[in-house]
């Protein structure tokens, strides 16, 4: 049985801040721009983050709070330079405590197989041998192989480098300290074409944000970091959001968010000149002031908010540059427990043999009320798979007969469940009043700019130069991991740009 999830204290209730002029206003809900927010307000700047495109701790349905997707949560051991950032932050140990290991790690389901991959090396060894023969020693080996791949590159992104470089000087820099570590140019070993490590391959779309990557290492490292740690955390993505905004506000920074207030969406930036100047929200005739904007939204959200992208044309053709190809389509089932089946694993990659689907990621979670309760005798199956992003335009009708193909995979797996559960939920489908920038949790997209090192997209320093990305399209390739990068060095730029002695605060 997964362990309690552990309840984080409610974020302090307000209707609006006190203060109108900051150093540094964040914009949006990602990952990189929470992590900035904090790690400037440890150090003594005063900022203000407002979501306005969050989510929030997961979609109200029939009762119910759902969670828009499943979410894999690598160790902190696997990213070195992000637990330098979170143990700056005093959160290594409640990160820590508060990660919960799948019962198996992972398991796989093809036509013909079922393996529990365990993290004990001997059962593991012993379940790959049971089903395939001679042949799952071999598995075995590369599977071992590949959970220590992302190491030889852990000294590289220790030492912070500028990625995606920006101009000359740190293009030549940043070659120069690729030359120092080959490790960055690992081919994956889990080549093999056998049914395990092809399925197992299908896991590498749920861990990065690149919709076809091809450098070794946007193919090796954030697979192998998930391989590795195949965690979840309470909340999934929204839990660690909600641990960061937590301490943002413990250390005097300002959060507009769904939980503390209605008026968290921004209506438009204001730019004096070709820098930016502030921000108005809706509902709100007040502007918000700041000496720089980090952007923590996807590029389209970003350029809707540019009233005139004439008068900046260099950064709306910045923001151009990145185009989604597909996102995670996810399906929510609630069960009782009893009517699971023995041996399902908490944490499941199916292969589905649909070409359009792909590999389907099913991750089980207790039951939440929307009275914040878990129910012991519930729980929520989770289940997603990636589909192009021109599906939506097709309308309501194709979006329901996608629910329905995985609902089919779901039946499959779980014989006679069917006619026992208490909901069918589709977040695209039944998250009520939410954005549909909102409801695409974990996006691919291609670049039309080169990919430094294969796993760059968008440059985080932009022509408006005080205007600064730290979203999930800076370094897709990386994954989790590169969201977190993104947010540690917009944190150095915006301190380097604003040229203040930083103050620490405890």
């Amino acid at each position: 049985m997964p362990t309690p999830v552990t309840k984080s204290k409610p974020l302090p209730s307000a209707t609006a801040p006190s203060r109108h002029v900051y150093d540094v206003i964040i914009l949006g809900s990602q990952l990189g721009g929470a992590l900035a927010a904090a790690l400037l307000a440890k150090r003594g700047y005063s900022v203000l983050l407002v979501e306005h495109d969050g989510t929030g701790p997961g979609y109200e349905h029939d009762g119910f709070v759902l969670p828009y997707a499943p979410f894999i949560a690598p160790a902190l051991k696997t990213m070195p330079a992000v637990e330098e950032a979170f143990t700056e932050l005093g959160l290594t140990t409640m990160l820590q405590r508060n990660q919960q290991a799948h019962t198996p790690e992972l398991q796989l389901v093809m036509p013909r197989h079922r393996v529990d991959l365990h993290a004990d090396k001997a059962r593991r060894r012993a379940e790959l041998v049971r089903e395939f023969g001679p042949e799952g020693e071999r598995i075995q080996a590369d599977l071992a192989a590949t959970a220590m791949q992302h190491e030889p590159s852990d000294a590289f992104f220790k030492e912070q480098p500028p990625l995606p470089p920006d101009g000359l000087f740190e293009g030549w820099n940043l070659k120069k300290r690729v030359g120092q570590h080959p490790g960055l140019q690992t081919e994956p070993r889990l080549a093999g074409e056998d049914e395990p490590s092809k399925l197992l391959r299908g896991l590498l779309p749920f861990v990065n944000h690149l919709d076809q990557p091809t450098s070794p290492l946007a193919r090796t490292r954030p697979l192998s970091q998930a391989l590795q740690t195949p965690w979840r955390y309470p909340g999934g993505r929204d839990g660690l959001r909600k641990l960061l905004f937590e301490r943002l506000t413990e250390l005097g920074g300002d959060l507009l968010s769904p939980e503390n207030t209605d008026t968290y969406v921004v209506e438009e930036l204001h730019f004096e000149g070709g820098r930016f100047a502030a921000v108005k929200l809706l509902r709100s005739d007040t502007l918000y002031r700041a000496s720089c904007l980090v952007s923590a939204t996807d590029a389209g959200a970003l350029r809707r908010l540019m009233t005139d992208r004439k008068k900046h044309r260099g950064l709306s053709e910045q923001l151009d540059l990145s185009t989604l190809k597909s996102f995670l389509f996810t399906v929510n089932w609630v069960l009782p427990e009893a009517v699971l089946p023995r041996g399902l694993g908490e944490l499941l990659l199916a292969d589905t043999q649909d070409p359009e689907l792909g590999p389907l990621l099913l991750q089980q979670h207790p039951a939440r009320t929307t009275e914040g309760k878990d129910d012991a005798s519930l729980r929520v199956l989770c289940a997603g798979g990636f589909v192009p992003a021109s599906v939506r335009d097709l309308g309501e009708p194709y979006l329901q007969t996608l629910a329905m193909r995985i609902d089919a995979h779901l039946d499959a797996l779980m014989p006679f469940a069917k006619s026992k559960r208490l909901l069918r939920s589709a977040p695209y489908l039944d998250a009520g009043a939410v954005r549909g920038s909102r409801l695409m949790p974990h996006p691919h997209y291609v670049f039309d700019s080169e990919a430094v090192l294969g796993v760059t997209g968008l440059k985080q320093q932009t022509p408006t130069k005080n205007v600064l990305l730290a979203g999930r399209e800076v370094l897709p390739g990386l994954g989790l991991e590169g969201e977190f990068l993104a947010g540690a060095r917009a944190t150095r730029l915006v301190q380097e740009m604003l040229k203040k002695k930083a103050v620490l605060k405890r």
